[in-house]
């Protein structure tokens, strides 16, 4: 009899086929759903609507604070970026380098220590000298106004001046106005994509930027995990089916880039794509999007220290304290 799992997931092309029913989950009555924003993934599983599901490394991670933490993760990692592009100057702030960073007033969004703000945080402190501490901090929407999120705890360390925008502002604005000087987001300001002379990348060659940290480093910074109810942890042969599967759905998306090359990538609308995948596959290898530890272990390793070391956790905790057992060697 199977096992029915309730799994969340966003629609990304790498978990399609669990969609669409060309991967199938041996041995589980899988109902699997998405939400409109990943965000509300995140929100729904720490509220108990799912038993297993995406989420943010941070939201993850904070979890473990609690007296009683909630979930283990599988060394499943379906959304990866490099982020020395997430984040961006006010073009009149005297923002050169990263140094000049210290001692500005900086956006961050959604919350202090999103996933996509610890890592640039991480890099400006080891790399460039530049702690969280050294700025003031702005919490908000890039694009359209957030509230602050109240559905997981949201430590901020001593020292470090954090804000919320006002009600009905956006960072994206007041960056462009130079309300803040510079800001770290997953998303891209709106004023920029349209054309915006007082926005710029801090990294403006941010492509070789971030391909000379990944020929140094060996680091695709992952963003988010699969994370497990804890009572759940012992069900290996199901999570072993689970794992397989996310595996089996993202290797099928990997597979039809690599037989698309044969015909130059003519089924996508944007063009030297070849090119751009030659360029990748000879940097990050025929996997360029691992799953298990093996491949992750460095850059999970960086993201707990950084994460400890930005006030987000009590703890510097381990790959033990956060994986199923069974998937440690994997």
């Amino acid at each position: 009899m199977s096992t029915e799992l309730t799994i969340g997931t966003y629609r990304y092309e790498h978990t399609e086929a669990l969609f669409d029913g060309r991967v199938k989950i041996d041995g589980v009555d899988a109902a699997l759903a998405t939400e409109p924003l990943v965000s509300d993934l995140f929100r729904n599983m720490l509220q108990g609507r799912y038993d297993i599901a995406e989420l943010g490394l941070t939201y993850f991670l904070r979890t473990f604070d609690l007296q009683d933490p909630p979930f283990m993760a599988l060394p499943i990692f379906p959304n990866r970026n490099f982020r020395h592009s997430a984040i961006f100057v006010n073009t009149e702030a005297g923002i050169e380098k990263p140094q000049d960073l210290a001692g500005k007033t900086l956006g961050e969004f959604a919350l202090f220590g999103h996933d996509a703000g610890i890592w640039p945080k991480g890099i400006l402190s080891d790399e460039y000298g530049v702690s969280a501490d050294q700025c003031r901090w702005v919490i908000g929407g890039t694009n359209h106004p957030v509230p602050a999120f109240d559905w997981l705890p949201q430590p901020v360390p001593d020292g470090v001046h954090v804000r919320h925008a006002g009600d009905g502002r956006t960072l994206g604005a007041m960056l462009a106005s130079g309300e803040i000087d510079a800001l770290i987001s997953v998303d891209v300001p709106q004023a920029m994509m349209q054309g915006s002379t007082k926005i710029a990348r801090l990294f403006p060659d941010y492509e070789n930027v971030e391909r000379d940290y990944y020929r140094r480093t060996g680091i695709f910074p992952p963003m988010h995990i699969i994370a497990v109810r804890k009572d759940l942890v012992h069900h290996g042969e199901e999570l072993r089916s689970v794992y397989r599967a996310f595996v089996q759905a993202k290797e099928l998306a990997q597979r039809t880039y690599l037989e698309d090359a044969l015909k130059q990538h003519m089924s996508l609308v944007t063009p030297w794509f070849s090119s751009l995948f030659e360029r990748n596959r000879s940097l990050l290898g025929e996997d360029w999007w691992p799953y298990g530890l093996h491949a992750n272990r460095t850059a999970v390793d960086t993201f707990l220290r950084y994460h400890h070391e930005q006030g987000l956790s009590k703890n510097l905790l381990t790959n033990r304290d956060i994986f199923v057992p069974e998937f440690l060697h994997t």
